[in-house]
């Protein structure tokens, strides 16, 4: 039976997570947290590839509804944008957060005040969990506010919400810490990835990073009401003319890790931020490619997940069944 008291709150009674956020801050010196191993010091605030000193960066906290059903439920997720990011997607459509880099010192945030905007959604808001978006190059001030909000009454399950381009050694110090993990698999290309992103070595780095998220989770566990307590969520955002690899990234997760492990195919795509530019990237998805990314999870046999209304980006398909074998849970 799965506990109803997340095992970050042991972990804190233990002191483990005093000790790992202590380990994660010290590495802050010469920075490694990511895969990009900048090397910069940002306790003393230098700045890598991320832009990112020593005090988090918080675009913006709210309950969120357009996430996944299980992740959103009817309360919403609780979610906390971190600001500023460690890839450059070229149609990210989060760009004013992630990649206008002059206007986030203004939104910096010292981590008790992190810790008290948890606890504003959990206790004052109702949301189901604590939904951590783009925190791969954040992740010592995040387990360092968690630690903060344990005293102060944290019980939500904690959601680990990335574009896939982590450090392995940086997940292994969340294990008991993150509940769920909600990565992208965005490209089975590295040289898409290197030009769409500017994320080399992506493949190996996102897919060691999944296995290792599994490793730690397992499938997706929901509660009586469908929402999630625990588990793994991999999201695959199709892109035009099979940029995104569908076939061999949708195969590679029914066969390394599980046919049911939980997949949400993804339809939003848009020519967003310098996409309208790049031929390649300059409309949306058709429907022929839609179609197509939904056969293939159905054939390769994956049975657990979402699909998108066609060009929406909150709007889950709640039943295909009669259509496609995969289906929600």
């Amino acid at each position: 039976m799965l506990s109803t008291q997340p095992t970050y709150i042991a972990l804190y009674r233990s002191g483990e997570l005093e000790r790992r956020a202590q380990m994660l801050e010290s590495k802050l010196v010469s920075c490694d947290i990511c895969p990009r191993r900048c090397q910069v010091n940002r306790l003393e605030n230098e700045v890598g590839f991320c832009h990112s000193g020593y005090l988090p960066v918080v675009a913006t906290v709210c309950a969120h509804y357009g996430e996944e059903p299980a992740i959103s439920g009817s309360q919403g997720s609780g979610t906390i944008f971190f600001g500023n990011c460690n890839m450059r997607c070229v149609y990210c459509q989060n760009y004013q957060i992630s990649q206008d880099w002059e206007k986030q010192p203004s939104k910096e945030m010292d981590c008790h005040t992190l810790a008290e905007k948890m606890l504003y959604l959990q206790d004052e808001l109702g949301c189901h969990n604590i939904n951590f978006v783009s925190p791969s190059h954040f992740v010592p001030q995040m387990v360092r506010a968690v630690s903060e909000a344990v005293p102060m009454g944290l019980h939500l399950p904690l959601i680990y919400n990335t574009g896939g381009y982590d450090s392995l050694a940086s997940l292994k110090e969340l294990d008991g810490i993150i509940d769920i993990y909600l990565p992208d698999l965005r490209y089975a290309d590295d040289s898409w990835a290197e030009r769409f992103s500017q994320a080399p070595n992506y493949v190996k780095i996102a897919r060691q990073a999944i296995k290792e998220m599994y490793r730690q989770v397992g499938n997706l566990v929901v509660d009586g009401a469908g929402v999630a307590q625990r588990g793994l969520i991999v999201r695959h955002l199709i892109l035009p003319h099979g940029i995104a690899g569908s076939e061999e990234s949708l195969r590679w997760l029914a066969s390394e890790l599980s046919p049911k492990v939980t997949v949400s195919i993804m339809s939003q795509y848009l020519p967003l931020n310098q996409a309208p530019a790049i031929p390649l990237l300059r409309r949306k998805i058709s429907q022929a490619e839609y179609e197509a990314v939904l056969q293939l999870a159905s054939d390769i046999g994956l049975e657990n997940g979402w699909i998108q209304q066609m060009g929406t980006a909150e709007d889950y398909i709640p039943n295909f069944r009669d259509r496609y074998p995969f289906y929600p849970h």
